[in-house]
């Protein structure tokens, strides 16, 4: 094989990588572009689902929280972890 053979097989590839990229995978984003040009709120309904879902996870992580601290589970001293230091070494 010829080193222009070589380079052409070569820019093949990445040609055809490059089309695969438009073509294929970012067809989904094409037809939400042009979604938004009809209707912005269904262009971004995916959004506010996350939104959504992001807004329950807090909530439930917060009462959660809430609920160990009630309860006096949680170790706050300072040395609660080891890497922060022995409390005896220091008094």
């Amino acid at each position: 094989m010829r080193n222009k053979d070589k380079d052409m097989a070569l820019r093949d590839v990445f040609y055809g990588i490059a089309e695969f990229s438009e073509d294929v995978l970012l067809a989904p984003l094409d037809a939400l572009r042009a979604l938004e040009l009809e209707s912005w709120f269904a262009a971004n309904i995916l959004n506010w689902i996350f939104m959504a879902v992001l807004a329950v996870a807090l909530t439930y992580w917060m009462l959660q929280l809430k609920k160990f601290n009630d309860n006096n589970e949680e170790d706050r001293s300072s040395t609660s972890h080891s890497y922060l230091g022995d409390e005896q070494k220091y008094q």
